[in-house]
């Protein structure tokens, strides 16, 4: 189970229960509700649903509660589909503790009990269930996340790769940046101003990876660090809790390959 992170000096206080849902198929949602602005300490209030008035989603689950029971209820959703990577928060229950995922993917009925939902871990939190990203996308930055050539593409065509060049890049491209494989990297959580995490470096080697990119050497110069790469400790949560099944842990590793192999 993965932790989450509080304000300084406070605690976690039970907080509001809302009306019982009628009906013979009802679950309970046990969920984080914090704005710092608020000047009170975080507290979890308790939902219930009608899971035959409901769709299967945890997302499902959050939008029946925003639009008819609490509408200051806040958290991200955009595609539902499990590719933007908005939804990305903890859910669990309150017998096997919560997992890094998305709510749009994630089924009720994974949950034996009641449904525990909480913020990413370790991540500074907006409103609820929305943390704040902004650290998370300026390391993504420093990466310089595009294609760099040095040559010009070729005229009236574009840079091509043979099959095998192009499926170098599987596990790489598919990663919707949701955070939940460095949110719950116990090493991000203690170097995250230093560590660039997984989901990072996960994006670092699809460049370098990409045979039309030409700045391998320059790539592997930015990351050469003994926090921005090396704080990886292949303890592979990453790999365990990604909603995309990719292997952050497995990129990571042949960065550390490249550099020893430059080294001669």
């Amino acid at each position: 189970m993965a932790e989450f992170r509080l304000p300084a000096n406070s605690k976690i206080r039970e907080g509001k229960k809302w009306p019982k849902a009628e009906g013979k198929n009802v679950k309970t949602f046990k969920i984080y509700r914090w704005s710092p602005d608020s000047g009170e300490t975080p507290q979890v209030d308790t939902y219930e649903i009608n899971l035959d008035e409901c769709g299967p989603m945890v997302l499902d689950a959050l939008i029946k509660i925003k639009n008819e029971i609490d509408p200051t209820l806040t958290f991200r959703r955009s595609c539902r589909e499990g590719i933007c990577g908005s939804c990305a928060m903890n859910i669990g229950d309150g017998k096997k503790g919560g997992t890094n995922t998305l709510a749009c993917t994630k089924y009720i009925s994974d949950m034996g009990s009641d449904v525990v939902i909480n913020p990413l871990p370790h991540m500074e939190v907006v409103k609820d269930l929305v943390p704040d990203l902004n650290k998370a996308y300026a390391q993504l930055a420093s990466i310089e996340p595009w294609m760099k050539t040095q040559t010009p593409p070729p005229p009236d065509q574009e840079r091509l790769q043979s099959p095998e060049e192009r499926k170098k890049l599987d596990g790489l491209y598919e990663c919707i940046l949701c955070f939940s494989c460095s949110t719950s990297c116990p090493s991000y959580w203690w170097n995250g101003d230093r560590y660039l995490g997984p989901a990072v470096l996960l994006q670092a080697y699809r460049w370098i990876a990409d045979s039309r990119d030409e700045y391998t050497g320059e790539r592997l110069d930015n990351l050469e660090d003994p926090f921005r790469l090396y704080r990886c400790h292949t303890i592979m949560n990453c790999s365990n809790t990604c909603p995309k099944g990719l292997n952050p842990a497995k990129a990571i590793a042949e960065i550390k390959k490249l550099m020893i192999e430059r080294q001669g």
